[in-house]
């Protein structure tokens, strides 16, 4: 969906698709119709924007392929379906049994990463509409926080020149420009907006900047409007937002049987307490932290509240919004919701068909745009390409 910011700004919402498992590029076109087109059509939108993960061998050979990117930009077209960001977080396998500390490799300080990365843009630069201003990739906040010692750190600098060099060369070449984000997670190097303005105001911010993930900003117990102010002090900017929230537990002691429900094997999910106390996932918590409140890295569905005592972060994420695009000037104009744990949440919680997955995405992304446009946001006409 576009939608018009009072300062002539076209802001992009759409829906990430790391919560689809498709790793190949037919399985990805049949995702387009099972859940993508349902949709739109229950948003009743014209063109729906999707925040496209493309797993590492899929990015590989597109990449090479420019006449495969070209039919794949037809089968979206074909069914109102547009690309300006792409998820480069997850390397490959994201929707596996088990993922947990996988999805942070290869990281930063290896060469799969950046190749991947400059993959990405090469096909993000083909599928960008003939009218958007310009692209944008999230990728993971440089790696996890162990092991990081010098030569990792000296990597990890030469992999962003590296990449700072090949967008360049690509926007020389397209004349399409694509920004890479680095996403700051409960656990990682960059976990907080002070990490990101320390680690990041060197590199070419130009082309290099952060991606704000609303559900991870309050796991780190971060303000907002203080956040933005960090960031804009370092001069890195946001170069794109998840529109996400986390899960939050009052009381974890008299919550615990509650908790206990969202427990499960694939995915970390990094608990932090208001004290600063923290665990990287929430069985440890449940152990071993003691009394709350607590905020616990698990996407949660935005429209919905989660099972009763417990709550979801959308307070931050409104007052997130608000700093965001809802001033005099559009901060950034790429925002995803990014809920894909939907294939893991507590069976009552969980949908049991591609139709109700599909309603449910929906309905998310109707809580977005309904919460932008009382920030003063307003519908546009969609580009006809």
């Amino acid at each position: 969906m576009r939608l018009r910011h009072p300062d002539g700004t076209t802001v992009h919402l759409g829906y990430c698709t790391n919560v689809h498992p498709a790793e190949d590029l037919p399985g990805i076109v049949a995702q387009f119709d099972r859940y993508a087109v349902p949709v739109r059509e229950r948003l009743g939108v014209p063109v729906l924007g999707l925040g496209l993960w493309l797993a590492a061998p899929v990015a590989a050979g597109l990449a090479a392929d420019r006449t495969a990117v070209h039919r794949l930009r037809a089968e979206l077209a074909a069914r109102g379906l547009e690309v300006v960001t792409l998820n480069g977080f997850p390397y490959q396998a994201f929707q596996a049994p088990v993922v947990k500390h996988a999805v942070y490799y290869p990281d930063w300080s290896e060469p799969e990463r950046l190749r991947y990365t400059l993959d990405l843009a090469e096909v993000l630069a083909q599928l960008l509409p003939e009218d958007a201003r310009r692209g944008s990739i999230s990728t993971l906040p440089l790696a996890w926080r162990t092991p990081w010692d010098a030569g990792t750190r000296r990597r990890c600098r030469a992999a962003l020149r590296a990449l700072a060099d090949g967008l360049a060369a690509l926007e020389r070449r397209s004349g399409r420009t694509v920004r890479v984000a680095f996403e700051p997670e409960p656990g990682c190097v960059i976990e907080s907006t002070a990490q990101a303005a320390g680690l990041l105001s060197t590199v070419d911010t130009e082309r290099l900047g952060v991606c704000l993930d609303l559900a991870h900003l309050a796991c780190a117990w971060e303000e907002p409007r203080d956040a933005l102010k960090r960031l804009d002090a370092a001069g890195v900017p946001v170069v794109k937002v998840q529109v996400s929230a986390a899960l939050e537990s009052a009381d974890p002691r008299a919550d615990a049987e509650v908790l206990r429900g969202y427990v499960e094997p694939r995915f970390l999910h990094q608990t932090r307490a208001e004290d600063g106390a923290a665990t990287d996932d929430l069985d440890e918590a449940l152990s071993t932290m003691g009394a709350g409140p607590w905020r616990v890295h698990y996407h949660v569905p935005l429209h919905a509240e989660p099972i009763a005592q417990l709550r979801a972060t959308t307070g931050v994420l409104a007052d997130a919004l608000t700093e965001i695009v809802g001033g005099p000037a559009a901060r950034c104009d790429h925002l995803d919701v990014e809920t894909y744990t939907w294939g893991v949440l507590p069976p009552a919680r969980r949908p049991s068909t591609p139709g109700e997955l599909a309603g449910g995405i929906a309905a998310e992304l109707a809580y977005a745009r309904d919460l932008l446009t009382t920030l003063g946001l307003t519908h546009t006409v969609e580009a006809t390409r």
